[in-house]
C-alpha cells in the first residue's frame, strides 16, 4: 500500500466518522424558505409556481390524510411530457390534470415511481445518504411528527449537494483525496447518452426518461463537449402549456436559460478527488462532465458518484460499511 493509498483511506474514514455524528438537520442553514404543494393543486398551476419561486423542486403534501406524499421535481414533468406524446388524444386534459395523478403517468408509461424516501432532521447524514442512495433520489425531504397533532410536518429537504458541500468545509481531511478519477472507477463512461444542438428537445426527453438519467451532453460534429441539456431546462420550455414547442432544437431551448445560468462544470480523468471536492466547495455544482485534453467527451461524474464512493468503497481490512 503507498503512501497516497493510506491518505486516501484515512480522509474517507474522517469523512464516515463526521457524517455519523452530524445530523440532517445540521445542514440546514439559519434562515430559509419551504414551500410545499398539495396533491391537489393542477399540474399548469405548479410550473407556474416553481417558475415564479425560482425553485426546480417542491415536497408534496396529501392534505386529505396530512401527510408527506413525496417530491416534484422535473422528472415528474418528463414524465408528464412522455405520456401526452405517447397518448396525444388525451393533450387537451391536461390543464385539468392534478398532481395526485403523477402515479397514474408513471404506471402507463412504464417509470420509476414518485420519490417518496424521506428521513428524521435528526437522523445521521451518514443514514439520510445511504437512504438517498438506496432510492437513487438527489435530494431527502426531513419528516417531522408534531409532538400534540400526531401529524407529519416536513421541516425542509436537503440535497446532495448540499450535503457535499457541507462535508467539504467542514472536513478538511478531504484533502487528502489525492487519487485521481482514473483510479477510482467513479462515474459513468460507457452507453452515454449524447446530442447536438440540433437534435428536437423531445428526442432529448424521450432518452432522459428512458435512461433515467437527469442530463444529455451536448457535442459537436466532432465530438467536443459543448453544453448540456438538462431535465429541469424543460420547465421552461412547458411553463406556459406550450408544448408543441418541445419540437424545437437543442440550442434554441438553450437561449430560454436564465442569464445568471452557471454554464457546466468540468474535469479530466487525472484530476484528483480532492479538487473535485474544492469545486463543489466554491461553485454550485449538480454534475461534472468529464473530458480529456481536446474537450472530448469522457463521461459524466454525478454527485451520487461521489457520495457512494464517499460512503461504500472499500478501505480495506476495516472496511466500515
Amino acid at each position: 500500500m503507498t503512501a497516497t493509498d493510506r491518505e486516501q483511506i484515512e480522509g474517507l474514514r474522517a469523512i464516515r466518522a463526521f457524517l455519523k455524528k452530524r445530523t440532517a438537520y445540521d445542514v440546514l442553514p439559519l434562515s430559509y424558505r419551504l414551500i410545499v404543494f398539495d396533491t391537489s393543486l393542477l399540474v399548469k398551476k405548479s410550473l407556474s409556481a416553481l417558475t415564479q419561486c425560482a425553485i426546480v423542486s417542491a415536497p408534496l403534501w396529501d392534505a386529505k390524510t396530512s401527510t408527506f406524499a413525496g417530491m416534484l421535481t422535473a422528472s415528474d414533468y418528463l414524465n408528464v411530457v412522455q405520456y401526452y406524446w405517447q397518448f396525444p388524444d388525451l393533450l387537451p386534459q391536461i390543464d385539468q390534470f392534478r398532481l395526485d395523478k403523477l402515479r397514474d403517468i408513471e404506471r402507463a408509461i412504464g417509470v420509476s415511481p414518485i420519490e417518496t424516501v424521506s428521513t428524521h432532521p435528526l437522523t445521521s447524514l451518514y443514514e439520510a445518504c445511504r437512504r438517498m442512495l438506496a432510492s437513487r433520489a438527489r435530494r431527502i425531504p426531513l419528516v417531522d411528527v408534531d409532538d400534540e397533532t400526531k401529524r407529519e410536518m416536513v421541516i425542509s429537504v436537503i440535497t446532495q449537494y448540499r450535503i457535499l458541500k457541507f462535508m467539504t468545509i467542514n472536513v478538511p481531511q478531504t484533502q487528502m483525496l489525492k487519487k485521481p478519477l482514473r483510479e477510482l472507477n467513479i462515474g459513468t463512461y460507457e452507453n452515454l447518452v449524447t446530442c447536438s444542438m440540433d437534435t428536437p428537445v423531445i428526442d432529448v426527453i424521450h432518452q432522459l426518461v428512458q435512461r433515467s438519467i437527469s442530463c444529455v451532453p451536448i457535442l459537436d460534429h466532432e465530438g467536443t463537449v459543448l453544453n448540456v441539456f438538462e431535465a429541469v431546462d424543460v420547465i421552461a420550455l412547458i411553463k406556459g402549456g406550450d408544448y408543441d414547442s418541445l419540437t424545437i432544437s437543442v440550442g434554441m431551448a438553450l437561449n430560454q436559460r436564465p442569464e445568471d445560468f452557471p454554464g457546466i462544470y468540468t474535469c479530466t480523468p487525472n484530476d484528483r478527488l480532492h479538487t473535485i471536492f474544492e469545486t463543489i466547495r466554491k461553485s454550485r455544482v449538480h454534475r461534472l462532465v468529464i473530458i480529456d485534453d481536446a474537450k472530448k467527451l469522457q463521461g459524466v461524474l454525478s454527485l451520487s458518484d461521489l457520495l457512494d464512493y464517499t460512503l461504500n468503497s472499500p478501505l480495506g481490512d476495516e472496511d466500515e460499511r
